[in-house]
């Protein structure tokens, strides 16, 4: 789903000046009707690894309307957002295209995407209820829907069977709490050799917001009023995580991490262990030495068992010049049937219900399984009106947090006094 949280959060804070621009763009939808006449969608995606899974679906869509095609454009994370943001304003975006939870906000209100809640009302395929309601939720906005889901995506424990089996090491499985976790980081470190034993970036999807919720604490109360970083059990979770790095040395440091990225730690054999989002799944199956040497686990539990989940979606420009085909795609892609091709090239995992078994087929070597199996306790990534605001506060903060530049106590008091002044002016 994302190749590094930050680096996605970074390209959507510089575009949140495309607020009033797209406000004016208008949410009027064109209802041009081709009449069975040759027509070409485009579908714009950020992820080359799901290309192929997005053409199959698109082909399929194809052989069942003759008249559509569909082509896949591919635009790279790093600069998908300054082209939707320029599309959106020119009035270009494509007529299809994916849809990110920290970036729905800024679009939906833009104006930008087409209202889709009477088209599924008055779909035959499509039913809201196939999906997580979560992510449903996710994009909805004043009891409108402007997306259909779909994938989710959890937060699992990867680790390095071969360093496992080296120091006689037992795997890990659903037993591990954080204690568990710290012990057996310690065995696998081996400053001599710059091994680590663990992986623990200032990285909230992919770390401390897992330990957070698994410690009873919350990044933004359930009504989303109240930001949670003043909670005890909040701030000795971040505490728990900064430690492994700064306190027991069985982690690099942010610092380290700004030269090697975390996933390369891991992939390179030179840590052990870390968390991370079932997107990674392409990434570490080409990846020979991980294909080769590592497996997945469900992720330690704290006080509680909680993963993060988050998911992407496709969504129609309310501009696009051929809105009966883009939405007779957009309720395709809503099928059992696309979410099923979805699942079976390994893409990622479907947001419909009952489609995930083909894409844990189809990475045998991995027990991929554990990723769906988390869903009963898995926590929605937190999502607000002003979190574009408010999560650039916190990225920025807990950056300094982790280089040891700020104590955890100093920087949660900083994010949680901003945090609040914003959600305060939400409606």
């Amino acid at each position: 789903m994302k190749k590094s949280l930050h680096k996605i959060i970074a390209v959507a804070l510089t575009s949140m000046v495309m607020m009033s621009t797209l406000a004016g763009c208008g949410s009027s939808k064109t209802t041009t009707d081709t009449s069975g006449k040759p027509v070409t969608l485009t579908y714009a995606i950020w992820d080359k690894n799901q290309q192929p899974g997005m053409q199959a679906i698109a082909d399929s869509f194809h052989k069942l309307n003759p008249n559509i095609t569909v082509k896949v454009e591919v635009t790279p994370w790093d600069s998908y957002w300054t082209k939707m943001d320029a599309g959106a304003t020119s009035g270009t975006l494509p007529d299809v295209f994916w849809m990110h939870s920290n970036n729905f906000t800024k679009y939906a209100t833009g104006g930008v995407l087409m209202d889709l809640t009477d088209t599924i009302k008055n779909s035959k395929d499509v039913k809201m209820s196939n999906f997580p309601k979560d992510l449903v939720s996710l994009y909805t906005l004043k009891d409108k829907v402007y997306a259909m889901p779909k994938d989710y995506d959890t937060i699992a424990l990867w680790y390095n069977k071969t360093m496992f089996d080296k120091k006689g090491i037992a795997y890990p499985d659903g037993t591990w709490d954080w204690n568990k976790y710290l012990e057996v980081a310690k065995k696998l470190t081996d400053s001599s050799k710059g091994v680590f034993g663990c992986i623990a970036p200032s990285d909230d999807q992919q770390g401390y917001y897992n330990y957070v919720y698994q410690n009873k604490g919350y990044i933004l109360s359930p009504d989303n009023k109240k930001s949670g970083f003043s909670l005890a059990a909040t701030k000795e979770a971040i505490q728990w995580d900064v430690d492994l790095s700064q306190k027991h040395k069985v982690s690099p440091t942010q610092q380290q991490f700004a030269d090697t990225s975390f996933a390369t730690y891991f992939e390179s054999g030179k840590a052990a262990m870390g968390l991370f989002g079932s997107w990674m799944v392409s990434e570490f199956k080409a990846n020979d030495y991980v294909s080769k040497n590592c497996n997945v686990a469900v992720i330690p539990h704290g006080k509680t068992k909680a993963t993060i989940i988050n998911g992407l979606a496709n969504v129609v420009s309310a501009k696009t010049k051929h809105s009966v085909e883009a939405l007779k795609f957009e309720d395709f892609l809503g099928t059992k049937a696309a979410n099923t091709i979805q699942s079976e090239k390994g893409a990622a995992i479907p947001a419909y219900a009952g489609t995930a078994q083909p894409f844990i087929d189809n990475t045998k070597q991995f027990n991929l399984k554990v990723y769906p199996e988390m869903l009963s306790y898995s926590v929605l990534f937190p999502n607000s009106a002003t979190k574009a605001k408010w999560y650039e506060i916190q990225n920025n903060t807990m950056m300094k947090v982790y280089t040891g530049q700020l104590t955890v106590e100093q920087g949660c008091s900083i994010i949680d006094k901003q945090m609040n002044a914003l959600l305060a002016t939400e409606k």
